[in-house]
């Protein structure tokens, strides 16, 4: 498996635990858990933000990774 396919890999692997949280913080009846849940899904924004920004850079870098 290539670097880029690792990378994307990890930002799926981001996106679900995005999901799962959005899905605990719908289901949650206690509010300090939604609130926290929706906080981390947040966090996850952020670091799907980043891994996007290093798969620009791979691509860029490395013109086999385009397109994977």
């Amino acid at each position: 498996m290539t670097v880029s396919s690792n990378v994307k890999q990890c930002l799926a692997t981001l996106k679900s635990i995005e999901a799962g949280l959005s899905s605990l913080a719908i289901n949650s009846s206690d509010e300090e858990a939604k609130r926290l849940f929706h906080e981390q899904m947040l966090v996850m924004e952020e670091i799907k933000q980043d891994i996007m920004k290093r798969i620009g850079e791979l691509e860029r870098e490395e013109e086999q990774y385009k397109g994977f």
